[in-house]
């Protein structure tokens, strides 16, 4: 699951970005208010974690954008301000559910759990990249139709490349998703996981643009 983390503050941006990432999320981050509106739009998310307290525009006027470019996915708001008066104004602007800082991780796993629930209950989306076929909600991925096994860290890896199809992801951002590292043994782990699903698959099935990264192809093969 893809979650948009937006917040300004770049300690609290890493602590929260590692628990996500423990929790087996898949986690973007943006400090800026124009670049968090720009990646909401533009890219897919389970979910998006977003501070009102933002640079260069506002949360609560990128949440407004969104919502009114027909953007649904689930928000929830974080703020160090907690008046009743804003919180109305975020529900208003569509936020899905508010949470005061300070607050514990813990809470704010389960207020996200929360979220992707109710968000279960309407259709799921089914990711098609190349010869990939990925149900987020059952975490199942077919290859030219033929169900195979993936571990949690190949479904993480192939998650990325299917949801940025077409697009090349350096290895070391492929690292830094899939297991919260960036070092070169996370690189190395990274072009093993892509030898491991080349063995279920196919040969050509994640291709290597060699000195800049990874991609599915954004064209069936």
């Amino acid at each position: 699951m893809r979650v948009l983390l937006v917040e300004d503050d770049p300690r609290l941006a890493s602590d929260l970005s590692r628990t996500l990432q423990a929790a087996g999320y898949l986690v973007e981050t943006s400090g800026d208010g124009e670049q968090a509106w720009f990646l909401g739009d533009t890219e897919d998310y389970g979910a998006v974690i977003l501070d009102l307290g933002l640079p260069a525009m506002d949360g609560l006027s990128v949440l407004k954008r969104w919502r009114g470019g027909g953007r649904h996915m689930p928000v929830l708001i974080l703020t160090a301000r907690a008046s009743w008066a804003e919180r109305v104004d975020g529900i208003d602007a569509g936020a899905d559910d508010y949470l005061p800082k300070p607050f514990r991780p813990e809470e704010l796993l389960a207020r996200l759990r929360a979220l992707l629930r109710r968000a279960q209950s309407r259709p799921q989306p089914v990711v098609t990249a190349g010869r990939f076929r990925l149900d987020e909600a059952a975490k199942r991925v077919t290859f030219d139709g033929e169900a195979i096994d993936t571990s949690p860290l190949e479904y993480r890896l192939i998650a990325l490349l299917a949801a940025r199809k077409g697009q090349i992801v350096p290895a070391i951002e492929l690292a830094n998703h899939v297991q919260g590292r960036d070092d070169d043994t996370a690189k190395n782990a990274i072009e093993a996981l892509v030898t491991r699903i080349r063995r279920k698959t196919a040969p050509d099935a994640i291709q290597n643009r060699r000195g800049f990264g990874y991609l599915i192809a954004d064209e069936e093969a």
